[in-house]
């Protein structure tokens, strides 16, 4: 007892001894102070206080921000091997990395990562959407990926073709199942859904994506999620994006409707919005005339869309019909034909959905909307997404709120509706009105053409690759990613006898508005292995060992290519700084011409905790595909789904006598199974 009477009689005396030094210190500080001989002793004390703690408080911020900036902006953790011990510098900062700041400090710095100080210091140009053109070329723009603006604008906003098949791209339903087959019924659902979504969008209420669970990735490409709409221009179009939109709009055989989403102030619903997709459905009137085939104007070349825009569409009830659907959250595709997985037909059906989302009769889509939620007839669903203001996981990480939401929390009756009742007061949609003259027709009539021929061109073949998944891939001890590109090289070759240019997108999302950088999967480790692959005298351990060396190589690649130091996007800006300066460059000129002509793309499973694949395989997602890059090439996207399932969307031109999708579906099936075989992984369960 009386050691702890001491022990506080000292905690006691310290205290007052450091208040006093602390109240002499302000005191001192405020006597300085010119308005001193105008307050108390006292309110001095509270002024300088005041503005000690405010001076200390903005001194601890600044300091924890920029520590945890540089912290999150260290990447030497991405290339420490998994076999390998961990390096002194990995492990300082995994120790200091996942501690818990402050929410409002973490938030003020989710992604404002320095781009490398690899970019050449002429690459740093400013905005280069100005009409007048750049003013300098040697505007700093520091603290954000410098490359963003330049790529939306001259690889998406400036292309003069269509966007249809070449640029959107498509996300699909589950592959197994339909919740419901009533067509209004599951667009009630999956419209709420992303309603949903976007009130959470709009309340900060999303996480952003971590990596290791520690690494926030950049979001600012959700932003433009909603209320966006691409407008065409002559010369480069726009993205026209705005703060709010309380409707979305409707196509249905013809007809164009704006459908409000709150009443009463509150949002519509499942089953109050489908109700309203009833209506829409039980109107039997004809259209407009020019008003069915409308929106082929999106899917055709740009320039005429923009001419047409700016004539016919800049006055009276067409501004305001076309301000409906451009200014809509989003835009409803109700397609009239019947889409699925059909297990007795899996090739033809699937090939069939693919293609109708990806460009469906050319003229019930509007591809200028950020993204078309399209629901079929028999209650399949899926999306059409415009590229220019984002990248499709972001696309991705909505549809797998929407699917998850679907038919586990919001569900169906038994017969098959949304659950709930209809509203006996809710008034119906809006149908829109169009004054389409005879010009405007045969441009429209234009435009489907092109579009049509386009879209009569795409080869589209999708595989359910269920001989094997990510499971025994990773008993491989190689990366289940380089393991499918790898696959894919050898699979190309043996479909064309030679070796490509090859794509594969990699998320920069590190650093402050990332988009993409290019890995450059075609390697001469891999071309290594698909020679010794076709060379019946190598034997399978000289095989296996040049995989390995492959599959480390595209490691390190993609490493380089997430952390800023891939090498596409650099030559990228220092073409256009050629270009600005008036400097040709034979080398820029070479490397940037040849064509990509295979394509690649992974669609990755953001959110694993949404589906529980074990109890319920049934509900795997379809993943999605995109259009062919170059004429003669293919275009392929992939999605890991468990641990026993990859899905494969191919894509090629009928047109092109070298590329047969269903054709290279079969290479990359046998690929996978050859390499697989290299590993006896029969022979090892056997002999243990």
């Amino acid at each position: 007892a009386n050691v702890a009477v001491s022990y506080c009689k000292l905690i006691i005396t310290n205290y007052y001894s450091v208040s006093e030094r602390a109240l002499q210190f302000i005191s001192n500080l405020t006597a300085v102070f010119p308005f001193s001989k105008y307050v108390t002793e006292e309110g001095q004390r509270v002024v300088g206080g005041v503005l000690i703690g405010t001076g200390l408080w903005i001194a601890v911020t600044f300091v924890m921000r920029n520590v945890l900036k540089y912290l999150l902006s260290w990447h030497g953790w991405m290339f420490n091997r998994h076999d390998l011990v961990v390096s002194w510098s990995t492990a300082l900062w995994s120790a200091t990395a996942p501690w818990p700041w402050p929410s409002t400090v973490l938030r003020s710095v989710t992604a404002p990562w320095p781009w490398p100080s690899t970019v050449p210091q002429s690459a740093t140009v400013p905005w280069p959407r100005s009409s007048t053109g750049p003013q300098s070329a040697t505007t700093p723009r520091p603290w954000s990926s410098i490359v963003s603006d330049w790529w939306e604008e001259y690889i998406y906003l400036r292309g003069r073709g269509p966007i249809m098949v070449n640029s959107n791209y498509y996300a699909m339903d589950f592959l197994y199942v339909i919740p419901t087959t009533r067509q209004a019924a599951r667009a009630g659902n999956s419209i709420h859904a992303i309603m949903m979504y976007r009130r959470k969008l709009d309340r900060a209420q999303i996480k952003p994506l971590m990596v290791l669970n520690t690494i926030p990735m950049c979001s600012s490409q959700y932003e433009r999620m909603f209320n966006t709409s691409r407008v065409p221009g002559v010369e480069t179009d726009v993205l026209q994006h705005m703060n709010e939109s309380k409707h979305i709009a409707v196509y249905y055989k013809g007809h164009f409707y704006k459908v409000w989403m709150f009443y009463d102030g509150r949002l519509l619903l499942p089953r109050e919005i489908e109700q309203q997709i009833e209506r829409i459905l039980a109107d039997k009137s004809e259209p407009q005339p020019g008003e069915e085939l409308l929106a082929a104007l999106t899917a055709g070349d740009r320039v005429p869309w923009a001419k047409a825009r700016s004539q016919f569409f800049s006055r009276g009830k067409n501004k305001q019909s076309l301000d409906a659907v451009e200014k809509a959250a989003f835009f409803v595709s109700l397609d009239d034909t019947e889409q699925r997985y059909d297990p007795e037909n899996p090739v033809q059906s699937l090939d069939s959905y693919g293609k109708s989302l990806l460009h469906g009769k050319c003229h019930d889509r509007w591809f200028d909307k950020s993204f078309n939620l399209i629901v079929f007839k028999n209650g399949t669903m899926g999306l059409n997404a415009e590229h220019s203001w984002a990248d499709a996981p972001v696309v991705g990480h909505l549809w797998e709120h929407v699917l998850s939401s679907d038919p586990v929390r919001l569900g169906y009756t038994e017969d098959g509706h949304c659950k709930g009742n209809p509203h006996p007061n809710l008034p119906g949609p809006q149908r829109l009105q169009w004054d389409i003259p005879e010009e405007c027709q045969a441009v429209i009539s234009s435009s489907l053409k092109v579009a049509k021929a386009l879209a009569d061109d795409v080869d589209m073949h999708i595989i359910p690759f269920n001989n094997f998944g990510k499971g025994l891939i990773k008993k491989c001890k190689t990366s289940p990613d380089g393991f499918i590109q790898i696959a894919l090289q050898l699979a190309h070759f043996r479909d064309k006898g030679k070796f490509c240019l090859t794509y594969e997108a990699s998320m920069t999302r590190l650093f402050r508005e990332g988009r993409t950088e290019t890995v450059r999967t075609c390697t001469t480790q891999t071309c290594d292995f698909v020679r010794a692959m076709m060379n019946d005298k190598a034997t399978r351990e000289e095989k296996l060992k040049l995989l390995k060396v492959a599959a480390e190589k595209h490691q390190d690649l993609y490493r380089l290519a997430m952390t800023g130091d891939g090498i596409d996007r650099h030559l990228f800006c220092l073409y256009l700084v050629s270009k600005y300066l008036g400097e040709d460059s034979a080398f820029l000129k070479e490397v940037l011409s040849e064509p990509w002509r295979l394509s690649t793309s992974q669609t990755p499973l953001q959110q694993l905790d949404l589906f529980d694949l074990k109890r319920h395989p049934e509900f795997v997602t379809s993943g999605g595909g995109f259009g062919p890059v170059a004429d003669d090439g293919y275009g392929v996207s992939y999605i890991i789904l468990g641990e026993d399932l990859i899905n494969f969307h191919i894509s090629s031109k009928h047109s092109s006598p070298e590329t047969d999708s269903h054709r290279f579906g079969s290479n990359i099936r046998k690929a996978m199974l050859d390499i697989l075989d290299l590993f006896q992984l029969d022979n090892k369960a056997n002999n243990k």
